[in-house]
């Protein structure tokens, strides 16, 4: 009985986020979900509340995996480049793994439920990051810098790579595919610019 059950959430949720992916936030309803699982709505409400209670527990418990996996091997004492450079394997390696996740948590992102999908995972991780920051800069590995030109630098080039790689063309329309060359390149450009 218990796998049976295990077997419908897991239905639900998968099936949940394939469809807010599909049709944005705005377009998914627990109607369509009962329709799409093909079970009844009321089965939909012995497990969640309505649907924004669907939308925060799939977002916590996706979130938290995806702290798991980003903070997987890491340590906030290791130093500025070796732990940077884990953060962009585990990054590029949840992304490439996890692509229906990821769309849906850019979906929250850009969305009212961005404060509670933040909250569901990122205390932990914010920490992680934090004390890794701290210690780079106490270290003198990097300068202080206000955590947007930080992040903006040591990730932005990670998640554009990602963005064209999953639409397969960079800017312009010319065709991209992510290397494990141009990864590692722009991540060694991303360290010069950032280390001392």
């Amino acid at each position: 009985m218990r796998t049976r059950v295990n077997n419908k959430v897991e239905l639900v949720k998968k099936t949940a986020i394939e469809l807010m992916v599909k049709d944005g936030l705005e377009g998914f309803s627990m109607n369509k979900l009962a329709r799409a699982c093909n079970i009844s709505v009321a089965t939909l409400y012995i497990y969640y509340k309505d649907r924004d209670d669907l939308i925060v527990n799939i977002a916590v418990d996706e979130g938290q995996q995806m702290s798991a996996a980003m903070t997987r091997d890491f340590d906030p004492a290791m130093p500025f480049e070796q732990g940077l450079r884990i953060q962009w394997r585990n990054r590029y390696e949840y992304v490439k793994q996890n692509p229906m996740m990821n769309a849906f948590f850019e979906q929250l992102r850009n969305s009212s439920y961005q404060e509670k999908f933040l909250e569901s995972f990122l205390s932990d991780f914010k920490i992680a990051m934090g004390d890794f920051m701290r210690n780079s800069i106490s270290r003198g590995d990097v300068d202080e810098m206000p955590f947007e030109a930080y992040w903006s630098i040591a990730y932005g080039p990670l998640y554009s790579l990602i963005r064209f790689d999953q639409e397969g063309q960079s800017m312009g329309g010319r065709e991209f595919k992510m290397t494990d060359k141009v990864l590692w390149k722009t991540f060694d450009l991303v360290v010069k610019a950032l280390k001392k």
